[in-house]
């Protein structure tokens, strides 16, 4: 039996172009003489959609392309295994539709396997949306007896969690009726580490039952989320036969009657694997909202860099515009860094001083300023007289606004409201500081030239808000902050764990207490791209006003 994997890039909503990309997998697969053509999860809808999931007209939608899809097939011997919704035909109570795999062949749909387990955590939040499947079955189809599963339903594997969040193992069913070849499709989103135990998990799988595991993944970026592919296929032994690219859509094909070789699979370092996540997470934003140029306020700092290199990358570097905006405080070697930064990517450079909006801002609210003393007002006076010209060069120009700021800073609020948070994608939201510095020294080695300034990189990082302004001022050093973001933050260690790790008590209260005072900003912020598995946003909701207390001494005793 001859399979062909299409792992294709699907925008949400659009049935027309989703619709296209399968026909015309599927017209491939006919040239090939495929025997079964394997789609990712929600194929046709696409992942995640959402509460458009709850529109009558979006559902009935699924269901009409569905039959499009479906009268692919008639007349032609190669089958389709499709991602899509089915309505549950009568709903006295739960949802009304399923998350289904659903295999076609010769004009009808000839079985359908609705996914059982629906997650609810992190960037998930399926049984909002989805009826849970009741059963799994096999179906059989040219001598093979097909065991489907959607994604998560193969996410259950005893020995990999720590906690395992379901009772039922789908995978375990299937094999117990008797499947010899496990089909996953998945959407399953990118965070750092996440294809190595991926990839680990399903060798699992196909050991312990002793059958060949086919997994389609879904790729491209949507909103937030940025979807790896990699799809992958084991043989019975659980070795990896098949790899698929990263980051990238591609036709696998494998004939099942002549098995290749196992593999070893390639692994990337996690800065670059990371870096690629965005490039594809911006191309895609940018793309499927329809804007074709970015606009990035250039400080000549490293995190302003990192965004443009990334911007030029997915664009092209016809599409990006540089802006410096120099204050009083800024350095001669943040504005030199900035243009040759421009000039080493090619793209758009602007130099836009700010002093004289700066200056009027101070001098229109003298009167009520008086007599007060400087503080952080008039910092966040510069950054926002920046945030009023990026916004509307962003406007008369139709390009979307870039924000800057690093995982790190975003956490502690080391960022303006209304200043550099302006923005309409914030690229490296979820990238640590100390990660950013990582992706830049790679990016030269790996383009062979010193594309960043070597003095960006090694220059102590400053906002330039007030002479003399380095960011440890304010912050202990990034090794140490972003060490105590990751353990509170993606690991939800509490501060008493965390300082049982050795770090000073002070300070691990002091960036906690940071982190949660600066909730309401991070609510405000523009939608950033996932690439760790903890990201501020959709994944990790914080209430704005509480009072919980942070340590264990300060909890009274019951």
């Amino acid at each position: 039996m001859k399979v062909l994997l299409a792992q294709i890039n699907t925008t949400v909503g659009d049935f027309e172009g989703n619709f296209r990309l399968l026909e015309q997998a599927y017209k491939e697969a006919l040239d090939q003489g495929v025997d079964l053509l394997i789609f990712p999860e929600q194929a046709l809808p696409g992942y995640p959609a959402e509460d458009l999931l709850e529109r009558e007209d979006f559902i009935a939608s699924a269901e009409s392309y569905e039959d499009r899809v479906v009268a692919l097939t008639q007349g032609h011997s190669t089958a389709i295994i499709l991602g899509n919704l089915t309505r549950r035909q009568q709903v006295d109570y739960g949802k009304p539709i399923y998350n289904s795999a659903i295999l076609i062949e010769e004009g009808k749909v000839v079985g359908r396997q609705h996914k059982a387990l629906l997650p609810t955590y992190d960037v998930f939040d399926e049984a909002r949306y989805f009826e849970p499947g009741s059963a799994h079955q096999v179906l059989e189809f040219r001598g093979r007896k097909l065991g489907l599963a959607v994604c998560e339903d193969a996410w259950n594997e005893e020995g990999f969690w720590p906690e395992r969040l379901y009772q039922r193992d789908p995978i375990q069913e299937l094999a117990q009726a008797g499947a010899d070849l496990l089909i996953v499709i998945s959407a399953s989103p990118y965070s750092i580490g996440r294809g190595l135990f991926r990839q680990e998990m399903l060798a699992s799988l196909a050991k312990k039952h002793a059958v060949e595991l086919i997994y389609c993944n879904l790729v491209g970026g949507n909103t937030t989320l940025v979807f790896d592919g990699e799809s992958l296929i084991f043989d019975r032994k659980g070795q990896l036969i098949v790899q698929g690219k990263k980051f990238q859509e591609e036709r696998i094909s494998v004939d099942l009657s002549a098995l290749p070789s196992p593999i070893e699979a390639v692994r990337e370092g996690d800065a670059l694997e990371a870096y690629r996540a965005l490039v594809l997470g911006t191309q895609d934003y940018l793309g499927k909202t329809g804007f074709k140029k970015a606009v990035i306020g250039l400080s000549g700092g490293i995190d302003s860099t990192l965004v443009a290199v990334v911007a030029q990358e997915a664009l092209g570097a016809e599409n990006v515009i540089g802006v410096s905006m120099p204050s009083r405080y800024s350095s001669e070697g943040s504005k030199t860094d900035a243009e040759l930064l421009a000039k080493n990517l090619g793209i758009q450079y602007l130099s836009l001083p700010i002093e004289s909006i700066f200056s009027s801002a101070l001098k229109t609210l003298e009167p009520a300023f008086k007599d007060l003393p400087e503080d952080v007002t008039e910092e966040n006076l510069q950054a926002r007289s920046r945030g009023l010209i990026l916004m509307a060069m962003s406007n008369k120009l139709g390009a979307l606004l870039l924000t800057t700021g690093n995982k790190s800073e975003l956490a502690v609020g080391y960022c303006t409201l209304y200043g550099d948070m302006c923005g309409g994608l914030a690229v490296i939201s979820d990238v640590p500081k100390i990660l950013v510095y990582d992706m830049c020294r790679q990016i030269n080695e790996v383009r062979g030239r010193e594309v960043i300034p070597v003095s960006v990189i090694e220059k102590p990082p400053s906002a330039e808000l007030r002479p003399d302004q380095v960011d440890q001022d304010s912050l202990p050093e990034y090794e140490v902050l972003d060490d105590i973001l990751f353990n509170y933050v993606e690991k939800g260690k509490s501060p008493d764990e965390i300082i049982d790790l050795g770090y000073d008590p002070e300070t691990v209260e002091r960036m906690l207490r940071l982190v949660n005072l600066n909730e309401y900003k991070r609510q405000q912020a523009a939608p950033g791209i996932r690439i760790t598995t903890k990201a501020f946003g959709p994944g990790r909701k914080f209430p704005i006003v509480q009072r919980f207390p942070t340590r264990r001494k300060d909890i009274p005793e019951t």
